[in-house]
């Protein structure tokens, strides 16, 4: 099993090939925007490697110094954070919550942090590595159903999902390391639909699975490989509200738009630094009007795009 995960990290360390695309289509996809420049001072980011929307468009993105920095969609600075600690590693995940509270997957603490949107920390939860219920490993993405219940994705030794319920009880977990259905290698992003379906970029499976509230397996699909409808490490997705769904593809460059049952309608991008290129994406999201906001890690940036 650690084998394997370590076959994983170093596949998505060394030697990514560079995969082209189409545009769809429709005849969409276009860049409507770049901003960001490298750097550590405010509003400056350092290979930025996840991100989130509030209700007002606002971007919330983590970055490689552990800084959580909020701008507005054309790319102003508004405020910023750090996390308490980050010696040992980065956060890897955002989530906000129907609250507005911003939820952080501090991955190599084995914890999620909760902040309000001004930055304070609000709870901690977990700390502990282990297996046992409430412990965790390498914490990748937070994600809340209608209820309220609190969902925390794993990857490491345990590959799993636990769910907890809004004031932190133990519920039930499901997953493990594999690549049989409903088993993961690194589910890096979770993301609720309007039907209470739990959606899982199954990142070093190349595929994206699908769950009810109770850990039910409803939905997988995706193939390794570079071609339009294949998926090369997808690292996260956005739900839109036409039944179709935008994922990132960490090593395949681009963005992919596909129908909800995994049928691709196009996809943009390709390796490189020219606007309209990307360098090991890791994150996306979608605004209020439908634009698509890709955290473009490795050139240090934020494209904004339409599909």
């Amino acid at each position: 099993m650690l084998k394997a995960v370590a076959r994983c990290s170093l596949l998505l360390v060394v030697a990514i090939f560079a995969a082209g695309c189409e545009q769809s289509p429709t005849g969409e996809g276009r860049v409507y925007s770049v901003w960001g420049r490298r750097g550590i001072s405010n509003g400056r980011l350092q290979k930025p490697r996840a991100m989130a929307i509030d209700r007002g468009d606002r971007l919330y993105i983590v970055d490689m110094t552990a800084r959580i920095q909020v701008f507005t969609t054309a790319g102003e600075f508004l405020r910023g954070w750090q996390t308490p600690d980050h010696r040992f590693g980065k956060p890897t995940g955002l989530t906000i919550a129907r609250d507005g509270t911003i939820w952080v997957a501090d991955t190599h603490y084995y914890r999620v942090l909760v902040y309000a949107p001004e930055g304070k920390l609000l709870r901690t939860i977990g700390g502990v590595r282990g297996e046992r219920p409430g412990e965790f490993g390498l914490v990748t993405s937070v994600a809340h159903d209608s209820a309220g219940n609190v969902y925390v994705s794993e990857y490491g030794e345990y590959d799993r999902i636990q769910k907890f319920s809004p004031g932190g009880k133990f519920l039930v977990q499901w997953g493990g390391h594999g690549s049989k259905p409903g088993q993961f290698i690194r589910p890096q992003k979770m993301a609720f639909d309007e039907h209470d379906h739990l959606w899982v970029t199954d990142s070093c499976n190349h595929r994206i699975q699908v769950f009810d509230t109770s850990g039910k397996l409803l939905s997988v699909w995706g193939v390794e490989g570079s071609g339009p409808g294949q998926l090369y490490y997808p690292y996260d997705l956005a739900l839109a509200p036409d039944d179709t769904v935008y994922i990132c593809e960490f090593g395949n460059h681009r963005v992919q738009k596909f129908t909800r049952d995994g049928r691709s309608l196009g996809c943009f991008g390709a390796e490189g630094r020219a606007k309209g290129q990307f360098y090991n994406p890791w994150a996306l999201v979608r605004d209020s009007r439908g634009m698509i906001y890709v955290l473009d890690t490795n050139n240090h940036r934020v494209q904004a795009v339409k599909m």
